[in-house]
């Protein structure tokens, strides 16, 4: 059985013991031996501890992932020139479609209206913690030691510094082709590592599933319906339509090959809510299926899982949206605009952790005039919405690298186009193969 069937059969295994766990425990005696049992031995236990595991385990990995791809791209480039080509165009596609989610947010809760005469607790408690000024965002970008920044995992500064080190590297002369070349053979080591935890997947996506599932249960989906179905619509609409278009009208290429691809990446982003923890398999992904050199890879994806949040974007319009009829309020043309605007900025400095998008949709609320206090209408259905937002952002990840690649003309369409590129992979064997360039 091949490692993504194996992931899906987890996914559906987690989800359907957690519910059957919620379903047993509610209205039940939590003094019986048996709900006991149950909520600390294996949901708040075993399950628990075995998803933070998991997820510590691939966190682990994506600091030396990021530093050593980077690295190893910008040594491949050569030219600083290219490598300017390949930023500009990755940045300007990431707002391009950061803005048009945005827009897809609000025009589709526009139309649909999921807040229209919804009666809820109005005055539920939120406490808002205010994301930083987009100022200190910029400035923080540059770091000020590159150590603290790996340690703290700031990855917008890892980036930084790796692309300082590769375009030293590629002007040190023999030297710097020496460290290169160490750099190209720790890569090695650092996909070795991926490969071990990805054939541990099915075990960790199973425990966080069923965690999540017991906790949460299915009543408080069923309470905000309109709001949960709606934004999980727009979602799927953007991450297979609006992506599928994009990468069609600018490349040509086949947009379900990519999503066929991208299977493997969905279920990591769904389970693990979370850009960071999925980067390594995404970029893994990106680089071995889609055909995406590391020189365009390394750079676009981890950029993309720092400042592409497509899914979150999204999610403010909506939610934008929602809490104004909610409210009985009317949005004008210019408050709709601030949204746009600031949901754009926000999403720079949006972390690629779980449940973030709820700190810059305090933002986009304040920016627009409207009752912060909004925010814990929508926060019983959030952690699955985040879920499915993940999945859209990484295919955005994956989009973007592919017409970057595409575009410069570095795209190996022969690997695009090979629905069996790295099946090795997929059917649980580790690759040993070097990185291009390696001696």
């Amino acid at each position: 059985m091949s490692l993504t069937n194996r992931i899906l059969i987890a996914m559906a295994a987690g989800i359907l013991l957690g519910s059957g766990f919620e379903l047993l425990l509610s209205g039940a005696d939590p003094d019986t031996p048996l709900v006991k049992f149950i909520n600390n031995f294996l949901i708040f236990g075993l399950f628990d501890v075995l998803g933070k595991i998991f997820i510590a385990s691939l966190k682990l990995l994506v600091v030396p992932l990021v530093l050593v791809s980077l690295i190893c791209g910008m040594t491949s480039l050569g030219s600083s020139a290219r490598m300017g080509a390949i930023a500009g165009r990755t940045i300007g596609l990431y707002l391009l479609t950061t803005a048009v989610a945005v827009t897809l947010g609000l025009t589709g809760a526009s139309l649909i209206g999921p807040g229209k005469g919804l009666q809820v607790d109005a005055d539920a408690a939120f406490e808002p913690r205010m994301p930083p000024p987009l100022t200190d965002v910029l400035v923080n970008i540059f770091p000020s030691n590159p150590f603290a920044a790996m340690a703290n995992g700031e990855m917008l500064q890892v980036i930084v510094f790796a692309l300082l080190v590769g375009y030293a590297l590629t002007r040190a002369g023999e030297a710097g082709q020496r460290i290169a070349g160490w750099f190209r053979d720790m890569e090695v080591v650092v996909m070795k590592m991926v490969g071990v935890m990805i054939e541990l997947a099915p075990w960790g996506v199973f425990a966080l599933l069923v965690k999540l599932f017991a906790t949460m249960g299915f009543s408080t989906i069923i309470n905000l319906a309109a709001y949960f179905l709606t934004l999980s619509g727009l979602l799927i609409f953007h991450g297979l339509v609006v992506y599928g278009l994009l990468l069609k009208l600018t490349t040509g290429l086949n947009p379900g090959m990519l999503r066929n691809k991208m299977r493997r990446v969905w279920a990591f982003a769904f389970s693990t809510a979370s850009s960071g923890a999925t980067l390594p398999i995404t970029l893994r992904t990106v680089e071995k299926r889609l055909g995406v050199p590391k020189s365009v890879a390394g750079f676009a994806v981890p950029l993309g899982a720092t400042v592409n949040m497509d899914g979150t974007a999204i999610m403010q319009g909506v939610a934008t949206v929602f809490i104004a009829q909610v409210y009985g309020i009317d949005l004008t043309a210019t408050q709709l605009l601030m949204v746009i605007l600031t949901a754009t900025l926000a999403s720079i400095g949006t972390a690629a952790v779980p449940g973030v998008g709820l700190i810059t949709l305090s933002l986009v609320l304040t920016q627009a005039g409207l009752p912060v206090e909004g925010v814990a209408l929508i926060i019983g259905v959030d952690r699955l919405l985040d879920m499915i937002r993940t999945a859209v952002n990484v295919t955005g990840d994956a989009t973007v690298a592919t017409i970057v690649a595409y575009r410069e003309g570095q795209l190996d369409e022969t690997v695009y186009a090979d629905p069996m590129a790295d099946h090795d992979m997929d059917a649980g064997a580790n690759d040993n193969r070097a990185p291009e360039g390696a001696s």
